[in-house]
């Protein structure tokens, strides 16, 4: 494993959610970002952001660890759950609730349901 694979990997492994995003949950860089720090900020859940804008070696390392070329990439218990279409889609359809509530990470039913009102 390189140096950004191994950094990568326990990262993912080391926190229940995780965002590889462009900036940082309280400043995303770009629209993609903001919109899935957006979703997981406002249904209170607790998650690591990792800047990639910050590191190239991990900017590049996180495509090559997931398989996949856009960033962001959102983990949870370790296992890759997607970018930013995946995730909206997932919780316009309740499969993030789902999932979040399958491996115990906190959220706000009330907030998710607030985003689905919205949008329907």
């Amino acid at each position: 494993m390189t140096d950004a694979n191994t950094r990568i990997d326990e990262t993912v492994k080391n926190n229940d959610v995780v965002l590889f995003m462009k900036g940082t949950k309280q400043m995303p860089q770009c629209g993609f970002s903001s919109r899935v720090a957006g979703v997981l900020n406002y249904m209170g859940v607790e998650f690591m952001d990792v800047n990639v804008l910050a590191d190239d070696e991990i900017r590049q390392g996180i495509k090559d660890y997931s398989d996949w070329p856009t960033i962001p990439q959102l983990y949870v218990k370790g296992e890759f759950v997607g970018g930013c279409d995946i995730v909206t889609e997932m919780t316009l359809s309740g499969e993030l609730d789902a999932l979040f509530e399958q491996n115990g990470v906190g959220f706000s039913k009330e907030a998710a349901d607030k985003i689905r009102e919205a949008n329907a």
